[in-house]
């Protein structure tokens, strides 16, 4: 398969650094965009958009320290980033538009092994409402 913009789910963990890591791959392989996502859950859902930090860096829904760190992980990856997309809620909620809008084809996220995660699994939320391909990656 040959994508063309790749939607990394960031967490603010430096586990995120392996899905980077997969991003930056397979871009390589397939000339593809690659952008991040993050959605802070813990709110609830404050704001019912996303905002693209990189069109606009004043004006988010997340505090500074959560910028500062998502900042970080683009000057981590070697790969130009094309979007940044954060926001409060729920990711799987968001995805159907937010793939469409930016002609996403593969999303990369994580999962845990541990035990809330075997649970209540965030991953298998966003592979049940997904439209698109999914790497998964263990963590």
């Amino acid at each position: 398969m040959r994508y063309t913009h790749i939607l990394v789910a960031l967490e603010r963990t430096d586990e995120s650094k392996v899905l980077i890591d997969r991003a930056t791959y397979l871009s390589e392989l397939t000339n593809a965009y690659v952008s991040f996502v993050h959605v802070d859950g813990s709110h609830g859902e404050i704001y019912p958009e996303l905002v693209d930090i990189q069109l606009d860096g004043n004006d988010h829904p997340l505090g500074e320290q959560t910028i500062t760190e998502i900042r970080a992980f683009e000057a981590y990856s070697p790969q130009p980033i094309k979007h940044i997309l954060i926001g409060t809620g729920d990711l799987a909620d968001k995805l159907k538009e937010t793939i469409e809008s930016n002609h996403i084809d593969l999303l990369i996220c994580g999962h845990h092994h541990d035990f809330w995660s075997k649970i209540a699994s965030y991953s298998k939320h966003l592979v049940d409402k997904s439209p698109i391909d999914i790497l998964v990656v263990p963590m």
